[in-house]
């Protein structure tokens, strides 16, 4: 008999199953993270589970009111076919996660041709008899033969769990445990549900699973997206570096052959100089992690060194570092600095000065990087806006940083990095 526990119990749960399976709708409408093929194939699930949650409520109603007994097998019937179809669709999911075609997959055409039995022997039971009925007073009963209507469905789990296992390889870890989660709970609901009466309890077990395998898969693919913002932002890194100014290169060479002669302490000085820039360049390139502040300056030390033996009375630096305890994304001062004598120097308006700084706050810690240049918009898209907004990108990817870009007072312009405490030396 199915009237074993409290009817409000019962309201209770078709509610919560509605509300639930409204949920994911919501989330899968709100995310945008999930890839196309996935959102349509949790949207169309999400789906059936609210017309489930329906019907079972609807059920309900028509068990408490003396209605035709045709209505009854009808929802039935309904409640049977919309529950069992979400256990195939798991293995279309299944198969798209791991690259497979649908069509020509073995198992699909196993689990697909155990639902039709079983949808089959739904159709049929009202009119065969043995599996269950109804009395006058719409009570549900079970009959010896329900157990073997269960038989199609449990087999389709089992193949799809083992199915699920033989594939384990071929997914990511989150993705491999969301159908763990899907399946194993709805598999031991069902087996419960052979001997005992207790569909409520299987409808928002389904519905709890797809919402863990929803949540799991998000969380997965997010992380996958993060990865590649990750894997593009190095990419851009390791162009910067490979794409260094051919000018800079050979101005530098022009002016150590010049010292050679007319300065040869200071020749030896650039060339220990330009050498320890380049080493720092390239070693960035294998750096997938924030690195000490303080390698960070010597690299930035060692370009403007190589500078200002170029321009000698034209470029000048105030260094305001005693705070270095802290870890930074390779090539990032030095790239700011870079980017301010390229771009903000002025050949015909004087000397051009720079200034490094470094605070602790309560917070993390503070770069601070200051010219007198000829500044520019911090809304185009031009040069060393797009630099910028590059190293902005790396430092919110790799340690959770800001940069903020902000016109200097007399002119110029104030670049300001913050790195969080979490990133410590």
């Amino acid at each position: 008999m199915i009237f074993w526990y409290d009817l409000y119990f019962i309201y209770f749960m078709g509610g919560a199953t509605l509300l639930l399976s409204f949920l994911g709708l919501w989330f899968i409408a709100i995310m945008p993270s999930i890839d196309r093929w996935s959102k349509r194939f949790f949207r169309i699930l999400f789906t059936d589970l609210v017309l489930l949650s329906l019907n079972g409520l609807s059920n309900l109603v028509l068990f408490r009111n003396t209605v035709p007994a045709v209505l009854l097998y009808l929802t039935i019937i309904l409640e049977a076919l919309l529950l069992s179809m979400t256990l195939p669709m798991m293995t279309v999911y299944l198969l798209h996660c791991c690259g497979e075609n649908v069509r020509s997959s073995k198992l699909f055409h196993a689990v697909l041709s155990l639902w039709v039995v079983f949808a089959c022997l739904v159709l049929t039971a009202p009119f065969i008899g043995g599996f269950y009925h109804f009395t006058p007073d719409n009570r549900y009963y079970r009959d010896s033969w329900y157990p073997l209507l269960m038989v199609p469905v449990l087999v389709l789990m089992l193949l799809n769990i083992v199915g699920l296992m033989r594939r384990r390889k071929l997914l990511s870890r989150k993705k491999f445990l969301s159908f763990i989660i899907a399946m194993l709970p709805i598999t031991v609901m069902l087996v419960i549900n052979t001997f005992i009466e207790v569909y409520p309890l299987v409808d928002i077990c389904v519905v709890l699973s797809a919402l863990s395998m929803y949540s799991l898969i998000l969380s997965d693919q997010v992380e996958q997206a993060l990865n590649r913002q990750r894997e593009i932002a190095n990419q851009r890194a390791s162009i910067m570096i490979l794409q260094m100014r051919p000018h800079f290169i050979y101005n530098t060479m022009t002016s150590i052959y010049c010292l050679c002669d007319q300065n040869p302490k200071l020749a030896r000085q650039l060339i220990m100089d330009f050498t320890t820039y380049l080493r720092k360049n390239f070693t960035a390139i294998a750096s997938a992690t924030p690195i000490p502040f303080s390698s960070e300056l010597e690299h930035t030390r060692a370009y403007l060194a190589v500078e200002q033996a170029q321009y000698e009375d034209s470029l000048f630096v105030d260094y305001d570092t005693p705070h270095t305890c802290f870890r930074v994304p390779p090539l990032t001062l030095q790239p700011i600095v870079e980017n301010a004598v390229k771009h903000g120097r002025d050949p015909y308006a004087g000397p051009f000065y720079i200034s490094i700084r470094t605070q602790k706050t309560d917070s993390g810690s503070k770069i601070i990087v200051a010219d007198n240049g000829r500044g520019f918009n911090t809304t185009d898209d031009s040069e060393p806006h797009t630099a910028l907004q590059n190293i902005q990108q790396r430092l919110e990817i790799m340690c959770g940083g800001n940069l903020t870009i902000t016109p200097n007072d007399g002119g110029g312009t104030v670049v300001t990095v913050i790195i969080p405490d979490s990133i410590t030396n």
